[in-house]
């Protein structure tokens, strides 16, 4: 249970992480979670979040599409590594 929680909390971390620099990348994401996420008005900001959800995944989706295409050569190292650290801690 322990392992589970821990690893729940890696995934989590790695797809704010992804989040956190697609912001910092990209300005169409940066515009759009900036609407969302109002601090004067947290109950409208709340409702416009989990209505605007699909939006918001088609935009950071395409946003890492672009980004992965525009850093082919960066994506595939990274998938590499992976697969390769992957097989390491299973060995």
């Amino acid at each position: 249970m322990r392992r589970a929680v821990g690893e729940g909390m890696l995934t989590l971390g790695g797809a704010v992480l992804l989040v956190l620099t697609l912001v910092m990348l990209n300005d169409r994401v940066r515009e759009k979670l900036t609407s969302v996420v109002d601090t004067r008005h947290p109950a409208s900001s709340v409702a416009a979040l989990s209505s605007s959800a699909g939006e918001i995944v088609a935009i950071v989706s395409a946003a890492a599409r672009q980004q992965s295409i525009d850093h082919a050569p960066l994506v595939i190292f990274s998938l590499t590594a992976t697969v390769l650290v992957l097989f390491m801690l299973r060995t």
